[in-house]
């Protein structure tokens, strides 16, 4: 099975470098519908069985385009919304005060619980593989993607490898980029990680 991840695609906030969350429904920028109508032409050739999609609008466009030439189910569940990420949504990164930061980092080096009025690490991933976990055995469909948003999809990535959160901040993925996940007779492995190549013109 190859579990296909698209983040979508590059959305206003991304542009102005704004905290993100799960109750942010954002829109794509300029550049994010850009990317989704490459993306499509990325996928129009690929062998796809089934498409998984966060319900907030910057994922589902970026799933209904990649499912425009493909006769297959588009299944929108909130499991996989990104990370509710409570008092910071809509903070400009740039601008953010010396206590949201030192919060911030702590949530994302694995040091804080929940971020403030939002929810941790585990309680995401927990979430999101629970929408995942029904397709993860034998019989599942060949190619599944899944577009999702920044946070959740490296929780799956994190759980499908057994990694620890502590290294959540090792890791960045960019709008757009496409990783899989190959679960085979070695069990799970990270075959490809934050592709946007097809972006380069």
């Amino acid at each position: 099975m190859r579990l296909i991840l698209v983040r979508h695609g590059e959305t206003v906030w991304n542009a102005e470098s704004r905290v993100q969350g799960g109750n942010a429904d954002t829109p794509l920028s300029r550049k994010g519908v850009r990317q989704v109508a490459r993306l499509a032409k990325v996928f129009k050739d690929e062998q796809i069985d089934l498409i998984l999609s966060s319900p907030l609008r910057r994922a589902a466009l970026t799933a209904d385009a990649i499912g425009q030439h493909h006769q297959v189910p588009i299944v929108k569940d909130a499991g996989l919304k990104e990370v509710n990420v409570g008092e910071f949504d809509g903070l400009s990164t740039v601008n953010m005060s010396q206590t949201f930061t030192e919060l911030l980092l702590s949530w994302w080096k694995g040091g804080c619980d929940r971020l403030p009025g939002g929810e941790s690490f585990i309680e995401l991933q927990q979430r999101a593989w629970s929408v995942i976990e029904p397709y993860v055995n034998e019989g599942a469909p060949k190619n599944m993607v899944v577009v999702s948003h920044y946070f959740t999809t490296l929780s799956i990535i994190f759980k499908a490898l057994d990694l620890p959160m502590g290294m959540l901040v090792k890791f960045r993925m960019d709008p757009g980029c496409i990783s899989i996940v190959e679960f085979g007779r070695f069990g799970p492995r990270l075959a490809r990680f934050n592709d946007t190549s097809y972006q380069v013109v």
